[in-house]
């Protein structure tokens, strides 16, 4: 008798409503780990509509309860960076009674794993929205020590970047200046490529579907491990990771 679908684990999936790239999460997920999306409003990619993103984001998890999920995860780096996870988690709570992770704390979770803190970003993102990102990883303790962006004003333009695109651009770098990638959008078309980058430049890359799911697991105490998507998602650094301050 085969086990239903998500019977390790049904994840209540708050992602941006304009994005296309959803289903990666799903895509590399072990098997037996569901995701059910909601969306949420965003349309363009300035931090305006970043924060927009979250105004009634108790509204849409709450319709996530009906679904019986067992934890909340919060999917748009940028989004969760300018808003506060902390702050963001203990809205979720108070609305329906779950917990939540967003995807900057599973970042943040993944860069310390890897023992990444001098990082190349890689970003879709306009120029307001690195400059914010990288402010909020220094104050961290991580120093960004490049930035190559393929900026696009929409979600949508985000998703349209063909994959080859971060396999140049992640070709372009100089590995003996940094120690790791950091490829920071959860509406970026990037799964498959994240092995060859890793390959290429010999060195960790975090990117942030993969750094959510990645938390995810642990989070949950799945065991399970894909392993074709990078070191850090293949469970590589598990020993080494150490939550990120305030994160659940």
């Amino acid at each position: 008798m085969s086990l239903g679908f998500g019977h390790l684990a049904r994840i209540g999936h708050l992602y941006p409503s304009g994005g296309l790239c959803d289903y990666e999460i799903q895509l590399m997920a072990p098997q037996g780990v569901q995701f059910v999306t909601t969306r949420l409003p965003f349309r363009n990619t300035g931090t305006a509509d970043d924060l927009r993103l979250v105004e009634n984001v108790e509204e849409h998890a709450r319709l996530l309860v009906d679904a019986d999920v067992d934890i909340i995860a919060v999917n748009c780096t940028a989004a969760t960076l300018l808003a506060g996870p902390e702050r963001l988690r203990n809205r979720i709570g108070e609305a329906t009674g779950i917990g939540s992770v967003t995807t900057i704390e599973a970042v943040l979770a993944a860069l310390s794993a890897t023992g990444i803190r001098r990082p190349a970003l890689l970003t879709p993102y306009p120029d307001e929205v690195v400059r914010a990102e990288t402010e909020f990883l220094r104050e961290r303790g991580i120093e960004v020590v490049t930035h190559l962006g393929l900026p696009r004003a929409t979600p949508v333009e985000q998703a349209m970047i063909e994959p080859a695109g971060w396999l140049a651009l992640a070709d372009t770098l100089d590995p003996s200046l940094i120690d790791g990638v950091l490829l920071s959008c959860a509406g970026i078309r990037i799964a498959d490529e994240l092995q060859r980058i890793e390959d290429r430049l010999g060195l960790p890359v975090v990117a942030s579907n993969q750094a959510l799911l990645w938390h995810l697991l642990r989070t949950l105490d799945i065991p399970a491990r894909p392993d074709r998507y990078g070191a850090l998602l293949a469970g590589r650094f598990d020993t080494a990771a150490p939550s990120p301050d305030g994160a659940h």
